[in-house]
Formats: C-alpha cells, structure tokens, sequence
C-alpha cells in the first residue's frame, strides 16, 4: 500500500527530539515508509521509553546532542544534509516549566530558533515543519475551538515559550525563508495519547504506571477538558503537509491545527473510565491539594486542515484509548518483547482504516 504518495521513500529526513515519545513514533513511521531517518536528541527522557523499547539507536541515525548547541547542529545539516527536518525538540511538560522556566525558555524558544537558522543556511533542505502545541494559544476557556488566526499567548512558561516560538516561526517565513525558496508551517496538535509515552504528569502514563504498580491513579482535574487524540492523528497530519510543502513551498508555509473531532473532546474522568475499561481494572483518586494553574477547556478548530489538506481524523476517541491501552498491555504482559514490531502492527492498521475512509494521503 503506498501512503502519502511515497513521497518520502528515499528522502533524508531529520527529526530533532527524535527520542522522545512522538519524536520516536514519527522515526518508526518514516523508517517503514523508505526514508533515511536521521535523529538529533539528548537522551531518552524516560525509563522505560519506546525509543530503547524499539531498539531504535540499531534502526535509524541516532546523535546524542542538544537543540541549544548550535554549532553541534550546524555540523549535522552540513554532514548528513537532511531534505525534510521535522523540530519536535523540546521541554513538554507544563509542571516542570513552573519549575524550570529558564531551561524550558531556553530549550523551547532558542532551541527552535537554532534550527531555523541552520536550517536556511542549508543548501539541502526543502521543508521544515515545527511541531508546537494546542496550548500556544491565549486561553480564554470558551466553548469554541482556537483557530490558527486566533490570538497567541499562555499562562505557564511551557504554553508562554510555545507561542513565542509560532511568532518565531511566522517571522522567519517573512524574512528568510520565503526569500530563500525553503518551506517553512508550524503543526499545533492536541493533548496526544499512545503506547509507549512514560512521561511524568500526563494522564495516560499515569495511568498505565498505577495499574502496572496495583496502585490508585491520583488525578487533579477531572473535569479538564481537551482535544484528546491518538499519536498517529497528528503524525499523519504532519507527514501529509510535509508532501504538499514539497510540492508547492509557499502555499503550505503557516500554521496548522491537527486535532479531533467535536464529539472526541472528553474531560478527564471520561478518559480515564474509557481506560479503566479498555484494560480491565483500575481506581481513581482525587488530589485536593492546590496545584498550579492549568487550562480547564481546551479545544482545536481544525477547519482549515480539512478545506485546504483535505486531512480528517481516522479515529474516534473510543479506538483512539483502546489502541494505546492494547499497547500497553502487550508491553506488560509479554515482557517488553518485539514492541517494535507491535508498533508497526499499529501503523499499518491505522493506514488500512485510512484506506477504508477514503482518505488522500493513504491512497
């Protein structure tokens, strides 16, 4: 089956955060459809991680190396001279950026910066894609989805450093990019959930962690609302726009919301009792203690996708759970064997449901 044209069948791609859980997804993806995966990452940030799972080190070009390290960077583009650079590095999490706002500044804001710049230095690359988030956005807790004309902004260092980086990204399509010939979007998706992500303070982790240790979940907002959505959605999303800014560099160069349906925005409770379902067991406890700010309602309009990448969705929020709790559950109950292939099993359903809903890029 050829998806997304086989288009990257062939192309030097590089990933930076190419060890982290969606940096690591997108390195599996890319090396089944043909590319040459190059990867620029610190170490994994989890123990376990899909990366180690997958024994990706053995499968792609893995450099250990920091995004705020520009000469390091600099020496990769002019070594390997990638085609298409995916910039995924970054600090994710919003409670280690209340306490660690300079490194999350630093590594989010200059870190996308040194990309930017050694990227249009580069006589190779054609495209570069800059994966932000749905939390970029200035959150007014309205009922209504944030679309990519809206204002940006953010409470929380993570969400703060987040927007600026879109204003970056905007600023250097005007003044460099669009000069030089090279295309240049920015990717905004929602709260992604899958197997293999272990990160601390992000629900699903929790989750899989309390079951995994016969523990109680402790959750602080079961009434947080968001645009919950498997890893594979926006990763679709992101190689599907990479396609088309080849084909037409300044037409696909802004920004882009990649998220789920209306009906697939559910709060936390509901995620969870979706989870609690899916693997069979599970106990939820409440944390009552005060905790820093976090957005309550969240959601993407993601009209523009549709109208102009003609991308929709594959899957509703019920499969989304039970693909990444089946994830899980393999890694647990058969010991960590072959996740790699499991992974793969994976993709290729989510590309064969693609097909049976006559979506573009999977024809």
């Amino acid at each position: 089956m050829s998806v997304f044209n086989d288009k990257y069948r062939g192309k030097k791609v590089l990933i930076t955060g190419h060890t982290g859980f969606k940096g690591s997804w997108l390195s599996i993806w890319l090396k089944n459809l043909g590319a040459e995966v190059i990867g620029y990452s610190l170490e994994t940030p989890t123990e376990p991680s899909l990366f180690k799972t997958c024994k990706l080190d053995e499968k792609i070009t893995s450099i250990v190396g920091d995004v705020r390290d520009e000469e390091k960077l600099d020496d990769i583009f002019h070594k390997y001279k990638p085609e298409i650079v995916f910039h995924l590095a970054a600090q994710p999490l919003v409670r280690l950026s209340y306490i660690e706002p300079r490194m999350t500044y630093e590594t989010n804001v200059m870190g996308a910066v040194n990309v930017l710049e050694v990227a249009r230095k580069s006589d190779s690359v054609k495209a570069v894609i800059v994966v932000t988030t749905d939390k970029c956005y200035e959150n007014k807790e309205w009922v209504y989805g944030y679309r990519e004309t809206d204002s940006l902004g953010g409470h929380d260092p993570y969400s703060s450093s987040k927007g600026c980086v879109e204003l970056i990204t905007t600023s250097y399509i005007n003044s460099f990019y669009k000069e030089k010939g090279i295309a240049l979007a920015s990717v905004r998706a929602g709260n992604v959930i899958g197997g293999g992500d272990w990160a601390e303070d992000r629900l699903i982790p929790d989750f899989v962690r309390s079951v995994s240790e016969k523990k109680s979940i402790v959750i602080r907002n079961p009434l947080a609302t968001r645009p919950w959505q498997h890893v594979l959605e926006p990763l679709s999303g992101y190689l599907w726009l990479g396609v088309l800014m080849l084909s037409d560099k300044e037409k696909y160069s802004s920004g882009w919301n990649f998220g789920p349906r209306d009906t697939d925005i559910l709060n936390v409770d509901e995620i969870l009792n979706l989870a609690i379902k899916s693997w069979g067991k599970g106990i939820i406890e409440i944390d009552k203690s005060e905790q820093p700010h976090e957005a309550n309602l969240l959601k993407l309009d993601i009209s523009k996708v549709k109208a102009h990448l003609k991308w929709y969705p594959v899957y509703e929020v019920n499969m989304a759970v039970d693909k990444t709790i089946q994830w899980y559950k393999t890694y647990y109950e058969n010991n960590n064997s072959n996740m790699y292939r499991y992974t793969l099993k994976q993709i290729d359903e989510y590309e064969k449901q693609a097909k049976i809903q006559n979506l573009i890029w999977s024809e």
